[in-house]
């Protein structure tokens, strides 16, 4: 007897809206600024070998040939009991000024390193001589294997001063891990994620609405999320993820411009039953280079 089951492969962020670079390679440059933005995510807090995110991120605006870009670089690790996955990429995007706004059209090139460090373990059974033990099942892994795939993806992002929208692919190659033994791959993940600034009657508060859906052809996840944000330097607010959780956010933003960010996830699927939540922290920080030449000072020839 067989059961086939599907889950998705890429790890999910409560605060999308501050990581759009790991989904999206269009998002690179787009602010106008230096970026650094990381995230950590701890899921299903209660499992033993639960999952486990962190995503680093650097991106620029810059102007090769007067050719309006980004670029950027991301490191991405996944861990997940005996699976660790880590992911390096470079992401390119061409910037287009289309309207009020600008269309970023981005590709990501990289290494994916899929590595598995597990005990597998078949019971004996008083009688039974035919089961076969892992390292005689062609479909099963080593215990300890490694192995790298090149791997990319491909994204749209267009925004304006309120407004921005994207599609975006990873894994567009569909790289293949070549175990010894079996050659699992990573499946295309595709995503559409839209948001929106709203400004109140008090130009101190703002509201910021987004959602994101993605899906890998079998299974799909859709979050709705709203931000309330006071003087552009606190925010809080809720997330709703369809039949998986519901996600409070809150963050602020320090005097130097340096941003940090927490969500909590209410599980609400079955996993709430065993499972006491996730957490998730986000730190970034933006900031611009002046390439302008100091201003020269000459001193008064009365004092030569």
């Amino acid at each position: 007897m067989s059961v086939i089951s599907y889950s998705q492969q890429d790890p999910q962020f409560s605060q999308y809206m501050f990581n759009l670079a790991a989904v999206n390679p269009g998002y690179v440059g787009s602010t106008g600024m230096i970026c650094l933005s990381g995230a950590n995510r701890q899921q299903w807090m209660g499992f033993e070998g639960h999952p486990s995110y962190s995503f680093f991120s650097a991106s620029a605006p810059v102007r090769p040939f007067g050719i309006n870009s980004g670029v950027g670089l991301s490191i991405l690790s996944d861990n997940l009991a005996f699976n660790n996955d880590l992911g390096l990429s470079a992401t390119y995007a061409y910037r287009l000024s289309i309207g009020s706004g600008t269309l970023g059209i981005g590709i990501d090139v990289g290494l994916y390193n899929k590595a598995l460090s597990a005990t597998w373990y078949i019971p004996d059974i008083p009688g039974r001589s035919d089961i076969q033990q892992p390292d005689q099942d062609p479909s099963i892994p080593k215990e300890s294997e490694s192995q790298i795939a090149f791997n990319m993806g491909f994204g749209l992002y267009y925004n304006t001063d309120n407004l921005y929208f994207g599609i975006s692919s990873t894994h567009l190659n569909q790289p293949k891990i070549k175990f010894e033994t079996a050659t699992p791959y990573l499946t295309r993940h595709y995503y559409a994620i839209a948001g929106y600034r709203f400004q109140l009657s008090n130009p101190l508060f703002e509201i910021l609405p987004s959602a994101i859906f993605k899906t890998d052809a079998r299974t799909n996840s859709f979050d709705l999320s709203t931000l309330v944000r006071y003087n552009k330097k606190f925010w809080g607010g809720v997330s709703y993820r369809a039949g998986d959780a519901f996600i409070g956010i809150i963050g602020f933003e320090l005097f130097n411009g340096v941003r940090f960010g927490y969500s909590y996830d209410f599980t609400t699927s079955d996993l709430g039953n065993y499972s006491t939540g996730s957490h998730e922290f986000t730190l970034g920080y933006c900031f611009s280079l002046s390439l302008d030449k100091a201003p020269q000072k000459y001193k008064s020839i009365r004092f030569l």
